[in-house]
């Protein structure tokens, strides 16, 4: 999977390409998906949510540029799959799950795993994890409309948020925090699940 739809791909950091070899993708998928598990393809998990194909996940991981000393944030757990890639690289994973069965489960799958260090919260991600900011790096796992106005405001100076945004046509972009406000670099076209919660009735 790394070498042939990853590598092949594009990704060049080292160790981004060795926490997807690591993390075994199929203990994030439901049973009866596993012969699929690393297909370069989203999978359904349950609650018409998906597990993010896995040349995605190792783009966002790279594009958020963490080490080992970073602090992050995830929104939208999902399966917890990028939570565990995100854990091999970093000192401290937090993620957000706005479906609690999902949150569950993917909280119980990490626990089994050995990576109960995540810390996973049932709840809307819009306005992100106050009490624990200020964070490296954000990943949003869901498309939103808008990016969220709190998200950008909980990353250091230099940190980056990694989000798909739009509906339909989704782009995924990096907002980089600057002194000054954030700057911004679109990267390719996406179709990651639409962002549900308050983000949907906030004014555009």
């Amino acid at each position: 999977m790394v070498t042939h739809q990853i590598e092949a791909r594009g990704v060049a950091d080292e160790r981004v390409l060795a926490a997807m070899r690591k993390v075994p993708r199929h203990e994030f998928v439901p049973p009866s998906r596993r012969e699929s598990a690393y297909e370069d393809r989203p999978l359904p998990i349950g609650s018409s949510q998906t597990i993010s194909q896995p040349y995605v996940v190792a783009v966002m991981t790279e594009l958020a540029k963490v080490d080992a000393k970073s602090r992050v944030l995830e929104v939208g757990t999902g399966s917890g799959y990028q939570a565990a890639v995100l854990a091999e690289l970093v000192a401290e994973v937090y993620t957000i799950e706005i479906i609690e069965s999902l949150a569950t489960g993917a909280a119980r799958t990490l626990e089994h795993l050995g990576y109960g260090s995540v810390r996973v919260r049932h709840g809307d991600g819009y306005r992100g994890w106050p009490e624990a900011a200020p964070f490296d790096a954000i990943l949003v796992t869901a498309a939103a409309p808008i990016v969220p106005p709190a998200l950008l405001e909980q990353l250091v100076v230099g940190g980056r948020l990694v989000i798909p945004v739009g509906d339909g046509i989704q782009q995924l972009e990096v907002h980089t925090r600057t002194s000054t406000g954030s700057r911004v670099e679109r990267v390719f076209p996406v179709r990651f699940v639409p962002m549900t919660g308050e983000v949907r009735q906030s004014p555009r």
